[in-house]
C-alpha cells in the first residue's frame, strides 16, 4: 500500500467519491440531499488516495473547518479492500498532514449507523462531541474531535 497526497482534481479520487457518493445515497435515503450539500469536493486542496498494487483503494480528505481546526472528509474504502488497514492508514496521513499545516484539531462527522467508520475513528483516537453546525439537531450524524 502506498498513500499519495494529491488535491480534489486527481481522476482517482473523484472515482472513489462517486461509489462513496452512491453507497451514502442509497444509506442516507430520503436524506440524500441534505448530506450531499455538504460533500462537493470541487475546492478540497487536501486529499489523499491509497493505493494497493496500484489500483486506487481508499481515499479521504480535510477541508479548513476553523482557523485551528480541519474536518476530514470523504472518507471511504473500495469494498474489495476494506478489511486491510485503510481507513486507519488515510485517517493518519490526513491528521499529519494537517498538523504539517499547524491545524491543532480536527472534526468530523459521521452516521450513527457507520459502525465500521466510527470502529476506526475511535480507534485513532477521536471522541465523541455535540453535533455541530449543519448537524445540530440531525440525530442520523454522531460527529468527532481529536486534538492533532
Amino acid at each position: 500500500m502506498h498513500i499519495i497526497r494529491t488535491d480534489s482534481t486527481n481522476k482517482d479520487f473523484q472515482n472513489l467519491v462517486k461509489l462513496l457518493d452512491a453507497t451514502l445515497s442509497e444509506h442516507n435515503g430520503e436524506n440524500d440531499d441534505f448530506f450531499a450539500q455538504f460533500n462537493t469536493i470541487d475546492t478540497i486542496k487536501n486529499c489523499v488516495v491509497a493505493y494497493i498494487d496500484d489500483i486506487p483503494a481508499a481515499c479521504g480528505a480535510f477541508k479548513p473547518f476553523s482557523e485551528d481546526t480541519v474536518e476530514i472528509k470523504r472518507m471511504f474504502t473500495n469494498p474489495e479492500f476494506r478489511k486491510k488497514g485503510l481507513g486507519s492508514a488515510i485517517v493518519k496521513d490526513l491528521e499529519k498532514w494537517a498538523a504539517e499545516l499547524n491545524f491543532k484539531k480536527a472534526v468530523l462527522e459521521t452516521s450513527r449507523d457507520l459502525k465500521s467508520a466510527i470502529s476506526i475513528y475511535e480507534k485513532s483516537g477521536f471522541y465523541r462531541i455535540p453535533n455541530y453546525g449543519q448537524y445540530i439537531g440531525v440525530e442520523q450524524s454522531v460527529c468527532y474531535e481529536k486534538e492533532l
